[in-house]
């Protein structure tokens, strides 16, 4: 591993809050300048503020819905993607209706948009420039339950599971281009998006649950990595359960 990050740039996709935020947060003090995607305004500031308390440094902010590929590319634009080095795609949602029988085509493809269709849209975007500068990283965050069935919904496991698909082929596809890829599955963490399950989370349970630091580490590990090695997937889970 090396010890820092200095000299990089990272772009962190739904770096608003969360995981996405802990990273970018993460990153920037390893010596990274970063890039923050997200959907809303007011996150990425407050993630950016936090990046200048943290560093003194003052990251570019993008606002692009990542599901959205014409809006994505759009504001892709005022980025110089063929100095990013890395991305880590942090971007995903889930919905309170989310058992199969209350799923609706509508919800359905909100889900693959938000989740499957994003992952996808960014990698197209930075695919390319990392193939022609011959070196590259891209960390998709997925879930868990991509690989262990639970209660989070036949629309959120089958897009976190596509994530995960898409991660291993381009790992496969782009290797003798200098690209890797890795698919990060955390656990129950405790975020937002904790607050949309449709029964409450208790108190013990949330105690005992991942923080997005702990999946900001991950993160830094891998982005750390010597690029002579390879992490397919990583899980990580709470220790306590």
């Amino acid at each position: 591993m090396t010890e820092t990050l200095d000299g990089t740039t990272v772009l962190i996709a739904g770096a608003g809050s969360g995981m996405g935020r802990a990273t970018a947060i993460a990153a920037a003090k390893a010596g990274a300048a970063t890039i923050l995607l997200g959907r809303t305004r007011p996150g990425l500031d407050a993630t950016a503020e936090a990046v200048r308390e943290a560093t003194g440094t003052a990251p570019q902010v993008v606002v692009a819905d990542a599901g959205d590929v014409a809006a994505l590319d759009a504001a892709l634009a005022a980025v110089d993607l063929a100095g990013v080095d890395a991305l880590v795609n942090s971007v995903g949602t889930n919905i309170k209706e989310r058992a199969f029988d209350k799923l609706t085509p509508e919800s359905w493809r909100g889900m693959i948009d938000s989740n499957l269709n994003a992952a996808f849209n960014l990698a197209r975007a930075l695919v390319p420039p990392m193939r022609a500068r011959g070196n590259g990283l891209i960390i998709n965050i997925s879930s868990i339950s991509a690989r262990k069935p639970d209660v989070s919904g036949a629309a959120y496991q089958a897009s976190k599971a596509g994530v995960v698909a898409l991660t291993h082929a381009l790992a496969e596809e782009e290797w003798a281009n200098g690209i890797r890829a890795t698919a990060i599955l955390p656990g129950l963490t405790d975020t937002p998006l904790i607050d949309r399950r449709p029964v409450k989370v208790s108190p013990e349970a949330r105690a005992k649950a991942l923080q997005p630091d702990d999946v900001a580490a991950a993160c830094l590990f891998v982005l750390t990595l010597t690029a002579r090695a390879h992490i397919p997937e990583l899980h990580i889970m709470p220790s306590q359960r």
